[in-house]
This record gives C-alpha cells, sequence and structure tokens, in this order.
C-alpha cells in the first residue's frame, strides 16, 4: 500500500488536512490520520496540495497531419504529460477520408497501447459522413468512445452544415457530446489568398488570415445548428477571441443549450506580438502558427475573466507539437514558402498545469485548478466519478503538488520531444512534486521514474 501523508487533500467538498492510501489502482482510504504497516510505501505531503490528476482532453500525439509526423509520440507524450501532473489524456484519433472510424481507432490503438506513461482516451474525429456511418459510430461507442469531434475549417477534414446536424443528432442519441474546431473555413482560404497576394508571406500573416469574426461565426452557427439538433451536447474546443465568448453568451441566453466550453493556456497568457518574434534564426514567430493563432490583449483579458466567472469549464492544451528546425521552418520565405507551409500547433501538454497555477495565482485556488483541469473535463467526458475526484473506489490518480516550487520552463529541460517551448523563461510558482498513475509513481519533480502504467480509459 501507498500511504501519502500530512497533505491538504482537494476534496470535492473543499480542502481537507489528512492522508490518502493507494493499493490496487484505486484509492483505498481517505482519513484524518492513516498509520502504516509494515512494508508501506510512505510519501511525506507536508505543506503540498493533493490533488486528483489532471486531466488533457485535447491532444493530438503521434499524428499525420497531411504534412508532417507531430513530435511527440504517444510515448514521448504522455511521459511529459505525467511529469507536468498530467494523468490521462483524450487524444483525437482521426477517421480521414476513406478510413472508417472503427479502422481509425484501432490504429490509434497500435500507436498508444503499452507505450504510455499516463492513461489515454480518445475522441473520434470524423471527416466524412454519410452511408454506414451510424453503424461505424455504434461500433467505437462499444470500443468506449463517447466524444466525437467534427471541423468547420480545413478541406480535408470540415464537414458541411447538414452533415454536421446529422453528426450533432447521432451524438446526441448516443449519449455523447460533439466537439467542434469552429473557424469558417471557406473565409480562411480566401483571406489566406488575399494576405498572401499583398506580399505578406511570414508568420505574422497567419493572424490576419484568421481574424476574430472567423471563429465567432462559426460558433455562433454551431450553436443554431446544435440548437436544431434538439439542444444536442456540444464542446467549443479552443475558445480564443471575446468575440466567440459573445456568441457563445448569446446562445445560452436563447435558451438551455447544452454548452460546453474549452479554452487553452496559450489564449490566456499569450498575444498576437509574438508573431513578430525573430529570434537567432530571424523565424521566431512561426513556434506560434497555431489555429486559432494567438489573439489581442483584449482578448486574453476576456478570456481570464470568463474562467475566474465559471463560463469557461476546461483549460486543456491543444498539444500539437512540430519542431521549429526542419517542421516549422519549411515556411521560410527565403526557402519559397509562406505562412500556409507552416505545419500548425504548438506545445504544452507538460507545462500546462504549471502555466494555470501561476498566472492565475491569487485568483484561482486548489479547488479551482481541480474544477478545471480535472474534475470538469472528467465529467465532460464521461469519466467521472471515476476519475477527476479523490474518493474512496476512484482511481488512484493522484498528484501531490509543491506550491511553494520555483523553477523556469526551458526547452533545455523540458521531456516534450520538441525543440522549443512558447512559455521559455516563464517563472513558475508550484510544481507537481509526485505523480501517481494508476496508484504507481511515474513522476517526481519533473521528471520521470520510468514506470509506464497508463491505461486505455473506456468511457
Amino acid at each position: 500500500m501507498i500511504i501519502i501523508r500530512n497533505g491538504t487533500l482537494v476534496l470535492p467538498e473543499g480542502l481537507v488536512r489528512g492522508d490518502i492510501a493507494l493499493e490496487g489502482g484505486h484509492i483505498a482510504r481517505i482519513a484524518s490520520c492513516i498509520a502504516p504497516a509494515e512494508g508501506d510505501e510512505v510519501h511525506d505531503a507536508a505543506g503540498c496540495w493533493v490533488m486528483p490528476g489532471f486531466i488533457d482532453g485535447h491532444t493530438h500525439l503521434q499524428c499525420w497531419t497531411g504534412m508532417d509526423w507531430t513530435a511527440d509520440s504517444f510515448e514521448t507524450g504522455t511521459r511529459a504529460a505525467a511529469c507536468g501532473g498530467t494523468t490521462t489524456i483524450v487524444d483525437y484519433a482521426t477517421a480521414d477520408r476513406g478510413v472508417t472510424m472503427p479502422d481509425a481507432l484501432a490504429e490509434w490503438h497500435r500507436r498508444a497501447d503499452g507505450t504510455c506513461t499516463a492513461n489515454y482516451a480518445f475522441h473520434m474525429a470524423i471527416s466524412e459522413w454519410g452511408e454506414g456511418s451510424l453503424e461505424q459510430m455504434d461500433e467505437v461507442c462499444s470500443g468506449g468512445v463517447r466524444s466525437f469531434k467534427t471541423y468547420l475549417a480545413y478541406d480535408h477534414l470540415r464537414l458541411d452544415d447538414a452533415q454536421t446536424l446529422e453528426v450533432l443528432e447521432a451524438v446526441r442519441d448516443r449519449g455523447g457530446v460533439l466537439c467542434v474546431h469552429c473557424e469558417n473555413g471557406t473565409l480562411v482560404n480566401e483571406l489566406q489568398r488575399r494576405v498572401i497576394s499583398q506580399g505578406i508571406v511570414g508568420p505574422e500573416g497567419h493572424p490576419l488570415s484568421r481574424p476574430a469574426a472567423v471563429e465567432a461565426e462559426a460558433i455562433s452557427r454551431l450553436l443554431y445548428l446544435a440548437h436544431l439538433a434538439g439542444d444536442a451536447p456540444v464542446n467549443v474546443v479552443h475558445l480564443s477571441t471575446e468575440l466567440g465568448l459573445r456568441a457563445i453568451r448569446e446562445a445560452k441566453a436563447r435558451g438551455r443549450q447544452n454548452i460546453h466550453v474549452e479554452t487553452c493556456p496559450q489564449y490566456l497568457v499569450l498575444d498576437d506580438e509574438r508573431y513578430l518574434e525573430e529570434g537567432d534564426d530571424g523565424f521566431a514567430g512561426a513556434k506560434y502558427v497555431m489555429s486559432p493563432p494567438l489573439r489581442k490583449p483584449s482578448d486574453r483579458r476576456a478570456l481570464r475573466q470568463a474562467v475566474l466567472a465559471g463560463e469557461i469549464e476546461t483549460i486543456a492544451t491543444d498539444h500539437c507539437s512540430f519542431n521549429l528546425h526542419g517542421q516549422k521552418d519549411r515556411g521560410r520565405p527565403e526557402a519559397g514558402g509562406d505562412f500556409t507551409k507552416i505545419p500548425n500547433g504548438g506545445p504544452g501538454i507538460e507545462h500546462r498545469p504549471a502555466v494555470i497555477a501561476t498566472t492565475f495565482e491569487g485568483e484561482l485556488g486548489p479547488c479551482d485548478l481541480v474544477r478545471l483541469m480535472s474534475e470538469n473535463p472528467a465529467r465532460v467526458f464521461s469519466m467521472w466519478p471515476r476519475k477527476g475526484r479523490l474518493a474512496e473506489g476512484a482511481d488512484a490518480d493522484v498528484v501531490v503538488w509543491d506550491p511553494a516550487a520555483r523553477w523556469t520552463i526551458s526547452a533545455a529541460t523540458q521531456q516534450q520531444a520538441v525543440d522549443y517551448t512558447p512559455y521559455e523563461g516563464f517563472e513558475a510558482h508550484g510544481r507537481a512534486h509526485l505523480v501517481f498513475v494508476n496508484g504507481r509513481l511515474v513522476a517526481r519533480d519533473g521528471e520521470p521514474t520510468g514506470e509506464r502504467p497508463g491505461a486505455y480509459v473506456a468511457r
């Protein structure tokens, strides 16, 4: 038995000083004092918060985008996640056109099974919809998938509005939730053409081609479609703009729509000035080419207020890592490229908890951090009450968080298998001191122990 003693337990009912015992992959006991027996493994958590493991509900690991493989595999990505305090990820298995959903699910299992430090579940991303799709959806539901994704952008992925309506109805009938990438793809294509025709080809052209209105229009359209589908549950992923937030507020004011809202650390901490960075190689702005792009400081402020007000339920990463050298630098103008050739995405799976705890220090306490990064993701993605809480019988995914730790985020010391971090030089307040996955110690103070107990989470 593993006993974690003398910590401040972050329980659903609040903060309690006490001990917690882990055995057989589950939380065996919670009490004010648990006396260890001979042979027990004891960890002192004095001065620390003891939390349920964090859940990252939006990742892209070991993924082929049509241009590149992501830098992080399931092995490296889940190891990095665990070192930061994330004990479960939900990755997007993608049924590309011509690939069935069951075949996509099987492929993602081949990539992940037996390699993971953190636990893993899968969403199913759908790029085509037609005859046989309902039967495919039923098959992957029987395989433990209860969340799906569609796109309103990217020509090789997006569905039209009628197809999106049918998917919403199908997901609703199966008790699931539909995650949607909300950008108007037709407008993005046209605006990219216009920006490049003006001679703007560097990373600074990326946000110009995907303005706030492109996101807000797509969010508004999605929420009207969800209303038509009998208020089907939707998860607006990676919300990045105040304008999009207003569209969500307007939809909620119209009635009792079932709307979940996710944002990411990059939209709460960074802004579009980053695209003007040159760095040592003159192309540092490419680090921040992700979709949606980084936004204005006013958007960042609005989203931060929405987090504090509880309007945003979850904070995930959209971790999709590509190396600056050898991948993102393919868009260099001097090499004949432009910003549309830069692989979209950025890393963050390792640093999300520390970045959020630090940037909201004094505004969000340990209970709030658990709500945003553990409990709410567990509820939205059908893992509650097995995950997302400290309770007897729940899974033994536990983080002992040291709020007094002080350290600096750097690519030189990170576990992520990518050559940069967007948070380089960020002075972090707080760190995952001990991380347990399924009752096994997988990380200590940001370093992996070598254990790989991550298991598939069927939902």
